[in-house]
């Protein structure tokens, strides 16, 4: 496989002219124009080699050395400071920034060949991982909601991340996508979590793989759990639209199975987000007014473009009662597959939040974590006829 190279200069003219050099000598080429962009081309590309420009807008090249080095992602990605500048002065700010080698502009294409092999043959033989570089592969990622609230999405998707990482044995990621409406973190012993508020406040370049991890909630059962705030004021934060996909984007490189608890609702947030998800569950209850509303939600995700065969209904039961509709009957009502049902469990899920546990992980033999564990047969059979 070619070699990758991360270009970052403002220039766009040298972008090109760089870009088309190096092309021709069989690598593979990614752009940036600026210092934020630049930081986030190389966590999510993960280059073998930064050519990086000093003079920038916004942010110049040694400040973005600098964070590239800080981050534990590419600490050891080789970096050629390519600029104008040349006095020594300079070139030592470089090398103290984090650079390996440097060029001044202009440059000779013969030049250029010669510094770009020596850096990436030197880092081959002598460079090992600062630490285990995470899988490149996209996490299968499960969105989780319904047409309104109320009908425990939260319970859902944490209960069905357990039933995952049981059947699978890999690692999960539950975030709950609800600022402002949080109720996973009380459930889990965090009663005022501020990581998701956190990282939706922070700048864009701060938002690295490395920092959404860190404000992950490890929980006593391996789940790793991204809390919303239960302050009202901050579900504005969900407006900032592109903060959100930048913290999925990082999500999704974290874990091999990631669930996003999208609350009620096609918001405008929620439009874009059901579009990066590899399959949906819907929640509904089986009675008349719900299914209505659920059908409508079906409808408007297909219209959005998502294939019906990528969502999955499922009914939840939250009480027992005579007067609720059986499993055919929502089916028929609903005018789409529904392959579950979560039969009512009101102790279980009440002894669950008092012992600040997951009753799919602590209790997988209840028939509720039996009825998980089908759900989460399904999807990874359904994960594997993707792939």
């Amino acid at each position: 496989m070619a070699e990758k190279i991360l270009i970052v200069d403002d220039d766009v003219d040298t972008l090109k002219l760089v870009g088309l050099m190096l092309q021709k000598q069989g690598y593979q080429i990614v752009a940036a124009t600026n210092g934020p962009q630049g930081l986030a081309q190389a966590e999510t590309e993960n280059p073998d080699l930064i050519l990086l420009d000093v003079m920038m807008p916004e942010m110049d090249g040694y400040e973005v050395a600098k964070r590239l080095r800080a981050n534990p992602y590419t600490a050891n990605t080789p970096i050629l400071m390519f600029t104008a500048k040349t006095q020594l002065d300079d070139k030592v700010t470089g090398f103290e920034a984090g650079a390996d080698d440097y060029l001044t502009k202009p440059t000779h294409p013969t030049e250029l060949s010669a510094h770009v092999k020596a850096l990436l043959a030197r880092s081959t033989k002598s460079r090992g991982p600062a630490i285990a570089a995470p899988a490149e592969t996209r996490a299968f990622t499960i969105g989780v909601l319904s047409a309104r609230g109320g009908l425990g999405v939260t319970t859902v998707a944490v209960n069905l991340g357990a039933a995952i990482q049981l059947a699978s044995q890999s690692d999960v990621i539950v975030a709950e996508l609800r600022p402002g409406m949080g109720t996973l973190g009380p459930d889990v012993g965090v009663p005022d979590p501020q990581n998701l508020t956190r990282l939706l406040q922070a700048a864009q370049v701060d938002v690295t793989r490395q920092k959404v991890k860190e404000e992950l909630i490890v929980h006593e059962s391996g789940l790793r759990l991204l809390a919303g705030s239960i302050h009202p004021r901050d579900a504005l934060l969900m407006e900032n639209l592109a903060q959100v996909e930048l913290i999925i984007n990082r999500l999704v490189y974290l874990a091999p199975y990631v669930m996003l608890d999208l609350g009620a609702g096609l918001s405008k947030p929620n439009q874009a987000l059901v579009k990066m998800c590899d399959h949906l569950i819907v929640i509904l209850e089986p009675i008349p007014n719900t299914i209505m509303h659920t059908r409508a939600l079906i409808a408007d995700l297909v219209e959005l473009g998502i294939s019906p065969r990528s969502i999955q209904a499922v009914v939840v039961n939250r009480i027992r009662s005579d007067t609720q509709m059986n499993w055919t009957q929502v089916q028929d009502k609903l005018e789409h597959p529904v392959p579950a049902a979560i039969t009512p469990a009101p102790e279980l899920i009440y002894q669950a939040v008092r012992t600040k546990s997951i009753t799919a992980s602590s209790q997988p033999n209840s028939l509720t974590g039996q009825q998980f564990a089908k759900l989460a047969a399904l999807l990874l059979d359904l994960e594997k006829q993707q792939t």
